[in-house]
């Protein structure tokens, strides 16, 4: 019998744990193994990152969820912002900067090109936007990434709304076009690899 898979808003507490599932989510990513060749840098860099934007850039939206394990562990990590949710402020930004320099060091302008580049090519409409979704390898495949998925897009058609995410992993894109996305474009930092931005129409 397939075991049914929780989904729960997350909240600020949450940050760590769901630090470190996408922090494991994304360690062989290939946008994240340009921002930080070594792996095992990567391995301690990233899930300081995923808490540093957890905690100051999504949770503060109320739009994030958690799929839990059948013993309520974090088994997976959706991170949202909704339409029309308030721009950072300047001083919101400025304290994100300690935790993105002890994750990324000398490789911080790096990420910020990159930051840079997918906020200059977002949609100008109001949308949904799915900035991480990430599940933890020992469930990769056990519906887990599906079930939070649904969990938004429920939300999302019954606003009429669009949403929006950027793929980082070419293998990806046929998972996220089965849930109504669609590749929009390609995206690259100088000497980076591709990004793809895919946008789900209002239905």
């Amino acid at each position: 019998m397939a075991t049914t898979i929780v989904v729960r808003k997350a909240t600020r507490n949450d940050a760590d744990a769901a630090a470190r599932t996408l922090g494991a989510a994304f360690r062989h990513d290939p946008v994240m193994s340009w921002i930080l060749p070594d792996l095992d840098r990567r391995t301690v860099g990233l899930p300081r990152f995923f808490a540093t934007v957890a905690r100051h850039l999504y949770l503060p939206a109320e739009a994030c969820d958690l799929a839990l394990r059948p013993d309520g562990t974090v088994g997976g990590v959706a991170l949202w912002t909704p339409p029309n949710h308030p721009a950072p402020s300047p001083l919101t930004e400025l304290r994100t900067l300690p935790g993105i320099w002890r994750a990324f060091g000398r490789r911080t302008l790096a990420a910020k090109q990159l930051g840079d580049l997918l906020r200059k090519n977002h949609p100008t409409e109001p949308h949904w936007y799915l900035a991480m979704l990430g599940s933890a390898p020992d469930v990769r495949g056990g519906g887990y990434g599906s079930a939070l998925l649904h969990s938004t897009l429920d939300r999302v058609d019954a606003e009429h709304a669009a949403a929006y995410l950027e793929s980082s992993n070419p293998d990806n894109i046929g998972y996220y076009e089965r849930f109504g996305f669609t590749v929009t474009g390609e995206l690259r930092v100088p000497g980076g690899p591709p990004i793809w931005p895919m946008l789900r129409a209002a239905r």
